[in-house]
């Protein structure tokens, strides 16, 4: 058996609530107390917010994956970065100075699966000549929702490491998982046949109403 390179989570949750959050503050990892809109909780509530979201667009890609075989690494793939997206809300939770060699966190590795990952699925991808719009089927729109959500978690983490120093690996995972998310919505269109929906600026109303105007 290997050995586990990260601390085992220690949560025992008995009660549900504890009403030590109602005056507005919680507390860090490393048990500072801090308001509930300190930025480093906002971020780690948008890691929280995307791990909810990859968890309906990974119930919905099993289900796909069973009439398309071609779909089957994909879930595979979101359980794992849901996982992965714990680890880097620990981390986010601690300040640095409180960190630990083996308390969970994002390593190169976690950012060279996502490369991997990418440039398999984008291998196979035609060139694009105009931005993707999010449709064609469910599973593409869930996972444009990952994408910008994913986004939003990123912009947060600068904020939160402007100051202190963010761990290179955690902002990079984050920029590489966005890609990732883009890449396996137009992949999933084109294993299901689907239409790809590229952004016409032409099909706006304004646009349209300058044209009949002209006539």
């Amino acid at each position: 058996m290997s050995e586990k390179r990260f601390d085992e989570p220690r949560v025992g949750l008995n009660r549900i609530y504890t009403k030590q959050g109602d005056s507005g503050e919680t507390r860090l990892a490393g048990g500072q107390t801090v308001p509930k809109d300190d930025p480093r909780l906002e971020c780690y509530g948008t890691i929280d917010e995307l791990n909810a979201l990859i968890g309906m667009a990974c119930l919905t890609a099993t289900g796909m994956a069973i009439r398309e075989p071609k779909l089957q690494p994909l879930p595979e793939s979101l359980r794992r970065i849901q996982h992965e997206l714990f680890n880097l809300g620990s981390i986010v939770a601690t300040k640095p100075e409180d960190l630990k060699p083996t308390q969970p966190q994002i390593t190169d590795a976690d950012v060279g699966k996502l490369e991997n990952e990418i440039d398999a699925v984008n291998a196979g991808l035609p060139p694009l000549k105009s931005f993707v719009l999010p449709g064609g089927t469910r599973l593409n729109v869930e996972l444009h929702a990952c994408r910008t959500v994913c986004r939003r978690a990123e912009r947060q983490l600068v904020a939160v490491y402007r100051s202190t120093g963010a761990p290179g690996e955690a902002l990079r995972y984050l920029n590489r998982l966005s890609d990732a998310f883009f890449v396996w919505s137009r992949w999933v269109n084109k294993s299901l046949g689907a239409e790809e929906i590229l952004w016409d600026p032409n099909q706006a109303a304004s646009a349209q109403y300058l044209t009949r105007k002209k006539k």
